[in-house]
């Protein structure tokens, strides 16, 4: 990883079958680099509970999501690197990749592309929004060699 850029991996999940820190570090090293940005990024692994309360309290969902983000926005008088926090329910992750017939590890590259490249400011509230994000995504999963996981046909070899 860039010599500027921090990544804090936080496991407080009971799941046995996470990525190791090494592919953390790539996959947000790659959005850091594509992006021409450097920083620091805690990404906190889950199970339901926590990801179900932080959901509700701060989106107004019920039950837990894949990826909540995080973004730091330091007072203006305050100089920091820090880019903000993404909270990850593995257990979720798991699931969806099973019910999308996805590899797990292109599933994981995917949801940590996505929750970083929010925390970059980026976002799928309206249709052309959501076309800049899902195009950033791709080109960068195509980098890793995963197919698009937009793909509504996809198989699990």
């Amino acid at each position: 990883m860039n010599k500027n850029n921090l990544l804090d991996l936080q496991l407080v999940t009971d799941c046995s079958d996470l990525p190791d820190r090494d592919q953390f570090k790539l996959w947000v090293e790659l959005v850091l680099s594509d992006q021409q940005r450097s920083g620091e990024i805690v990404v906190r692994l889950v199970d339901e509970d926590e990801s179900s309360g932080l959901n509700q309290t701060y989106r107004h969902k019920p039950g837990p999501t894949n990826v909540l983000s995080f973004p730091f926005e330091a007072p203006a008088e305050i100089q920091t690197t820090l880019l903000g926090d993404l909270v990850i329910c593995a257990p979720v992750v798991r699931h969806e990749a099973k019910e999308q017939g996805k590899l797990l590890e292109h599933h994981w590259a995917h949801i940590v592309i996505h929750g970083v490249l929010h925390l970059l400011g980026y976002d799928h509230i309206d249709d052309n929004d959501a076309a800049v994000m899902e195009a950033l995504e791709i080109k960068l999963l195509n980098k890793l060699k995963i197919p698009n996981p937009y793909h509504e046909d996809l198989i699990d070899d």
